[in-house]
């Protein structure tokens, strides 16, 4: 199987998800926060009414064009300046918010203020920033063979962007974690799905 086909390269773009509706009743303080734990900018006391597109007879949220520039300026600048902190983003369209998940950086979330404007950002503590996940990440993508001969089904790997692990996914899911794990360490961040075999799309034979 060509490895273009089983690996899934998540941090080769951005890791930005739509996210589930989140309460607002969940303990964050707004911009008072230290290094460590959650918090969320001074925009956020504002409430915004979502926004949609109409396609035919399909209405969706859309992520407004301000929201979405300060997005794309953090995952730039955390990608750029702050690998060791920054893990991901995902946008809440619903609630007109981004959420950004970070290790724990005073300068990282100094530049999340600056950065945010009068938007609304969560700011989330995560386990492992980019520049880990990225490194456990091409780790497993260059072991593939190995994996392979081993007689282990992996069928995608990809970090996740709330910075909790690199996903891989599975066909043998107890042997494909006792074989990695041994190999890697207990400790590796990787997170272990069970996955059936790709199967491309088949081609329609008609209306």
């Amino acid at each position: 199987m060509h490895r273009e086909r089983v690996v899934r390269l998540l941090l080769a773009g951005a890791l930005v998800m739509t996210a589930a509706a989140c309460g607002e009743g969940d303990g964050f303080r707004a911009d008072g926060a230290g290094p460590t734990g959650d918090w969320r900018t001074v925009g956020c006391e504002f409430s915004r009414p979502a926004q949609y597109t109409t396609s035919g007879r399909h209405r969706m949220l859309v992520t407004p064009p301000g929201l979405a520039a300060v997005m794309e300026r953090i995952d730039r600048g955390g990608r750029e300046r702050f690998a060791d902190s920054f893990a991901g983003l995902e946008v809440d369209q619903e609630k007109v918010r981004a959420v950004i998940y970070r290790v724990p950086s005073g300068d990282f979330d100094d530049f999340v203020r600056a950065s945010a404007g009068d938007e609304c950002v969560v700011v989330r503590d995560a386990a492992h920033p980019l520049s880990e996940l990225t490194t456990w990440h091409e780790r497993v993508v260059a072991d593939l063979a190995f994996w392979s001969a081993q007689g282990l089904h992996i069928t995608t790997v990809g970090g996740r962007h709330d910075g909790s692990g690199v996903e891989v996914g599975t066909r043998d899911l107890e042997p494909t974690r006792r074989a990695l794990l041994g190999r890697y360490g207990e400790h590796a961040p990787l997170i272990f799905v069970a996955e059936g075999p790709f199967r491309p799309l088949a081609p329609r034979t008609g209306d």
